[in-house]
């Protein structure tokens, strides 16, 4: 695969795509709703609303002398210099992301297999986002990067707002400069990679009529060096009502092989093989594949359906990992296609990284990880081998070079700080950098409970604290719950979830609860379609019941349980939150989804009909109005004090629904705090210290009203 080197989004100015302005301004001009005048995102009347009440919270908050405590101890865990430099595997060359204190925007860095294994590595900085910003009065922020084969070249995407939508150059990165004349798109959410040094496939907003009602590019083209970008060829063109049609480039010793990924809904893709002279090719792949990547000529993918192949003679379960011979399909020959692995009931298969020798893959059953290395033999038969890591936690497939034997895994867990494995290709992984601690582990303790949910479904659920916490204690009980996205594990390192609590919240005497409840992929495929659509209710049944145990188990009680979460687990907390307002003592909110009536309006909320179902259909709507949060909190009902946290420059869910629901209800008398950031996109914040903010605001508003310490 051509490398690719994904890293957190920063933002620093403010940006709104064209196709969301107009879908919003167009559905304001047929409602008549008393709110919907804060959906103008950058209108002065909504910021100036925007900025009464961040005053307001920030008077509350940030005057909290433990906010600064907060502040302080978050964003010194996150500049340490001892943390794991996250590797990039290419050509025995290893590609780093980094930001610390003294660079706040970040380094994309590389240095050698052998130097990473040093301590302190000595790194050749490509790009210092930084200087960057500083000379070019920029605030952009990485979003990643595409080598050329020959990597003379990169490909590289800068957000100026943090948002999806950003600017891609071609930069040398022997000369650290951008390439005048090279490849280069405005700002729009784009899409590039190169099929060789002089040719990339792209898509991007070629102007109206080109996205989709998603606000994805519909359009897919080839662009030859030193021609203009109004003479790129067409090979592919989604419909107006798809999600968007992207392109993707595998590449390695077996050959360079180019693909557009027609996206037919969230969770369905056609596949096309783009051919020498431009035209394209169909993969005989089922619409529920999702991709994983490329080895040997082989794409793996997982399936999230059962699926039998034209030719009859093997079904394939979901959940599945499977390996498709594309080379020798575009050579001509049959459709040939390989089971690698079939998880069992409580298993899933999490990451997948394909190197040049094998293909890794990150298995959890019941929710504890391990890494299986599959490898083709001469003969075309798959070996499984499971390699010898620590159990109990979370294990990760952090990258495998295309081109050489190496991979790099991870372990880690709530209690056990991240450790980083190297494999030179002989499945025998040793340790070769790990996490200090954060904190004294060994004051605390992580188990896992099973509740029974409403419908009588056994749902499970973590909770770490200290040993000698005394009960009642203040609890965070946080979840996700939708896309099949799954809360393993984490050492408290990730910003999209409670960030630092193990040192910030846990180490105080309180507490944090994980519920991996279903709409999540913890368990498969079947986990996340359990609480699809017109099942959507069970998410939430599935949230309160963990909450519902914690306080029966007298762990806690209603006043000391605070509940939070983020986009698909901001509508979670927001939900369960008016459902049942006794069971919480506070509700922090994140970048959510809440006005699930409208939620196809704003932003890319088109392309999430798969999940939650489409508003415009009767029968649908009917169903969601039952539980949108936005419709059915009303005054007079006593409701848990509510802080709300979102982004301006969020063009994937922006901040329409929290703005609107925080200001319905402080107008029906509810205890409300808002805080709207310029910055981060839908992210907690573009900056290690605007993540530290984000996190300590949370932190400080459940400490307030939790009664930590008291």
């Amino acid at each position: 695969m051509a490398l690719e080197v994904v890293m957190k989004i920063a933002t620093a100015a403010l940006f709104v795509s064209a196709a969301v302005g107009c879908a919003t301004l167009a559905f304001a001009q047929t409602d008549n709703d008393s709110y919907l005048w804060l959906s103008d995102i950058h209108g002065m009347k909504a910021l100036d609303w925007v900025t009464q009440q961040d005053a307001r919270s920030d008077a509350v908050l940030k005057h909290d002398r433990e906010f600064d405590t907060f502040q302080s101890e978050i964003v010194e865990s996150l500049d340490r210099k001892d943390r794991i430099p996250v590797p990039e595997l290419h050509k025995r060359l290893v590609y780093n992301f980094w930001q610390d204190k003294e660079h706040v925007r970040g380094l994309w860095r590389r240095g050698s297999v052998e130097e990473y294994r040093k301590a302190e590595p000595s790194w050749d900085v490509l790009l210092d986002l930084d200087a960057v910003d500083a000379a070019r009065h920029k605030n952009w922020v990485f979003h990643g990067a595409d080598c050329s084969p020959s990597d003379k070249r990169c490909l590289v995407s800068l957000s100026p707002g943090g948002g999806d939508a950003s600017e891609i150059y071609e930069y040398d990165p022997a000369a650290h400069d951008f390439i005048a004349g090279g490849f280069s798109l405005a700002l729009a959410k784009s899409d590039a990679a190169y099929i060789d040094d002089d040719t990339i496939l792209f898509a991007t907003d070629f102007g109206p009529g080109t996205l989709t009602k998603s606000s994805y590019p519909r359009i897919v083209k080839i662009w030859h060096r030193g021609a203009s970008i109004e003479a790129a060829k067409t090979v592919y063109e989604a419909g107006p009502t798809d999600i968007s049609a992207e392109p993707i480039v595998f590449r390695g010793p077996w050959g360079t092989l180019p693909l557009v990924r027609h996206g037919i809904t969230f969770f369905t893709s056609e596949w096309f093989a783009v051919t020498p002279d431009g035209s394209t090719r169909k993969l005989p792949l089922p619409l529920g594949a999702e991709l994983r990547g490329a080895s040997g000529g082989d794409i793996l993918f997982t399936l999230r359906d059962d699926w039998i192949p034209r030719d009859g003679r093997q079904t394939f379960r979901r959940g599945s990992l499977v390996a498709f011979d594309a080379k020798g399909f575009l050579a001509g020959e049959r459709a040939r296609y390989a089971l690698l692995y079939l998880p069992s009931l409580h298993a899933t298969v999490s990451s997948v990284t394909c190197g040049r020798d094998a293909v890794y893959a990150s298995i959890f059953d019941n929710i504890a990880g391990s890494i299986h290395a599959f490898r083709r033999n001469a003969t075309g038969a798959w070996s499984d081998t499971k390699l010898d890591l620590p159990a109990g936690g979370s294990t990760d497939t952090v990258s495998a070079d295309d081109w050489t034997p190496e991979a790099y895994f991870s372990f880690e867990s709530f209690l056990v700080p991240s450790t980083l494995y190297e494999d030179m290709g002989n499945d025998k992984p040793a340790a070769i950098k790990s996490q200090p601690p954060l904190f004294d582990a060994s004051t605390m303790t992580a188990d896992q409970f099973w509740v029974e949910s409403a419908d009588g479904t056994e749902i499970p659920y973590f909770l770490i604290h200290r040993k000698d916490a005394k009960s009642p204690v203040p609890t965070i009980l946080y979840a996700y719950g939708g896309f099949q996205l799954s809360n393993f594990p984490w050492y408290w390192n990730d910003g999209y979830k409670p960030l630092d609590a193990g040192q910030a919240w846990i180490s105080r005497g309180a507490a944090v609860a994980v519920a991996n409840i279903r709409g999540g992929g913890e368990f498969g495929p079947a986990w996340h379609e359990a609480a699809l659509k017109y099942h959507r209710q069970r998410a939430f049944d599935d949230f309160k019941a963990a909450a519902e145990d914690l306080i029966h188990r007298g762990f806690t009680d209603p006043a000391h349980l605070g509940i939070v979460g983020a986009s698909n687990g901001g509508l979670l907390v927001s939900a369960v939150m008016v459902q049942q307002p006794d069971l919480f003592g506070a509700v922090v909110c994140q970048r959510p989804l809440i006005d699930m009536l409208r939620y196809t309006q704003f932003g890319a909320g088109a392309s999430w009909v798969g999940e939650y179902g489409d508003p415009a259909d009767p029968k649908m709507r009917a169903y969601i109005e039952k539980y949108s949060p936005y419709q059915n909190v009303k005054a007079g009902v006593k409701m848990p004090p509510v802080l709300f946290i979102t982004e301006t420059s969020d063009d994937r869910v922006t901040p329409v629904f929290a703005r609107m629901m925080a200001a319905k209800m402080e107008a029906q008398g509810h205890d409300v705090l808002f805080n709207e950031a310029a910055e981060g996109g839908h992210g907690p914040g573009s900056t290690n210290a605007e993540q530290a903010m984000y996190w300590a605001l949370s932190y400080t508003f459940f400490a307030q009203k939790l009664n930590l310490g008291k």
